[in-house]
């Protein structure tokens, strides 16, 4: 079932989660620990993020380093159908340029198609460790909306092979992402809105916003998306802060403004559980706020934290 849907046919604000794969190594019982306490909220969807191969430089016997590309945490596709066919939920699997040609993305979309998975999240995906500015592969996308165009034109039959006639028209539902803060290559956050209405045009269902912590960007984001005609569902994304490393963590890697209040109330804490606790409640007060304001889904980015998540969802429910 698709997430706008989902969306349609909900009578209240919906609740969604996004887990990452293992590292590898892990059992899928991993994921099934991470998500059963969660599944007693009966989440619309679930997210699976996609992860790209490393550079890594390993010592040989003989002293001497080789070059090795690492997928630290394999398996978005497979972890999808393994949540589907587990929980008889849906999954959404983020497909990213980098990393990817075209032919793999095509590929990637047929065997998710076969699965019946019927949403995926487009995204351009970050740069890798080893490079200043994000770098397409060969034959890759380097920009989202190229990636969406990619999908829409399987939607509509045409597939990079000219001489298929009449092939299938997988129907996905898109979603794209939204910065309430602007992303952080944009020169200002009226070309980055341009950027997103670009991706809307081209065939984007749905938006997905990055984690942020004042909610007043998220209402003034909204605003200036309707003000320029994208009519499309917005959805929250949704992170806790449990530690006060990620005061200086989540500025430098996601480009997000912290409240000065939330920062004071963290710094004068003693313990990561105080930590933990305020940034629950903080997160709590945002959900109640978002869904007042009538968000059609709260999505929350567990990342290895589901009691909290577990803690803000059975509140606000």
């Amino acid at each position: 079932m698709k997430v706008t849907d989902h969306i349609a046919q909900a009578k209240d604000t919906l609740v969604s989660f996004e887990i990452l794969p293992p590292l590898k190594g892990k059992t899928i019982n991993s994921i099934y620990d991470h998500l059963n306490p969660l599944m007693e909220f009966k989440p619309s969807f679930i997210n699976v993020t996609y992860h790209r191969s490393e550079t890594m430089f390993k010592k040989k016997g003989d002293g001497t380093f080789e070059k090795v590309e690492v997928r630290k945490r394999p398996g978005t596709v497979a972890i999808c159908a393994a949540i589907k066919n587990h929980y008889n939920v849906d999954a959404v699997p983020h497909l990213i340029c980098g990393g990817f040609s075209k032919r793999e993305t095509e590929d990637a979309l047929i065997d998710l198609n076969f699965l019946g998975i019927d949403n995926v999240l487009a995204l351009r995906g970050d740069a890798a460790k080893n490079e200043t500015h994000f770098e397409p592969e060969a034959d890759g996308h380097g920009y989202a909306i190229d990636l969406i165009k990619q999908v829409q034109n399987l939607k509509n039959g045409i597939y990079l092979e000219e001489d298929i006639k009449n092939g299938g028209k997988p129907d996905f539902c898109i979603g794209t992402a939204g910065y309430p803060e602007k992303h952080f290559e944009a020169p200002n956050l009226e070309t980055d809105l341009i950027r997103l209405k670009e991706k809307v045009d081209a065939g984007a269902d749905y938006i997905m916003t990055q984690m942020f912590f004042n909610n007043q960007k998220f209402f003034d984001f909204v605003k200036e998306c309707r003000a320029i005609g994208i009519e499309i569902p917005i959805i929250p994304g949704l992170k806790p802060i449990t530690n006060k490393k990620q005061l200086s963590i989540l500025p430098k890697v996601f480009h997000v403004d912290i409240p000065t209040d939330l920062s004071n109330a963290i710094m004068k804490a003693k313990t990561d559980e105080d930590v933990e606790q305020i940034g629950t409640e903080w997160l709590i007060q945002q959900s109640k706020e978002l869904k007042a304001f009538g968000v059609p889904v709260l999505h929350y980015y567990t990342l290895g934290k589901p009691k909290v998540i577990y803690n803000v969802v059975k509140t606000i429910r």
